[in-house]
């Protein structure tokens, strides 16, 4: 995971180096694409749509409050997971978001 961490309104964030896919950079080091792979079938995730079927089966709710972002909660804890409302902008940051929330359900892998 590459990119500069930046402090803004209270709240520290990663904001990733774009870079297209198979680049190398000056010290021969690859970037690749990161997926988001549910372990227990093995499933890329590949929608909004697949990752919302697996999450309610893990108990995560959906919250509806902000038309910009799609927000889950899961009850028994104070975890929200926050995504953008384009799969598009969905990074690896959000994919190891979800991770940490669900521990040995979900790794980041490279595509």
């Amino acid at each position: 995971m590459s990119g500069v961490w930046v402090f803004k309104g209270g709240v520290v964030r990663l904001v990733e180096n774009s870079r297209p896919d198979s680049l190398t950079d000056s010290n021969n080091q690859s970037y690749r694409k990161k997926v988001l792979v549910y372990t227990p079938t093995n499933e890329v995730i590949t929608s909004y749509v697949v990752l919302e079927r697996i999450l309610s089966t893990l108990g995560w709710e959906r919250y509806y409050d902000d038309p910009d972002l799609l927000q889950f909660h899961k009850r028994s804890t104070v975890n929200i997971v926050s995504l953008p409302r384009d799969f598009s902008k969905f990074k690896s940051m959000h994919m190891y978001d979800i991770v940490v929330k669900n521990r040995n359900m979900f790794e980041v892998r490279d595509m």
